[in-house]
């Protein structure tokens, strides 16, 4: 029941993500300054944790590999 949840919480981020600036379901207008994007900010943050609840850490991506290899 948990991990449906969190891909309902996942979902409801990206359609956000996806749909940032069409008025549709904008939280927080991106005409004020900083404090615009916040909103945008928040979903990227809760997609890339529900990404690393089901395993896919997306923090590996950035790392360099070890030198040698």
């Amino acid at each position: 029941m948990r991990s449906f949840f969190v891909i309902i919480i996942g979902l409801i981020a990206a359609v956000y993500l996806l749909n940032p600036t069409s008025g549709i379901i904008e939280l927080i207008p991106d005409n004020f300054p900083i404090i615009g994007n916040l909103d945008e900010a928040t979903a990227a943050v809760i997609l890339i944790n529900v990404f690393d609840y089901f395993g896919l850490s997306l923090s590996n991506l950035l790392k360099r590999p070890p030198p040698g290899r």
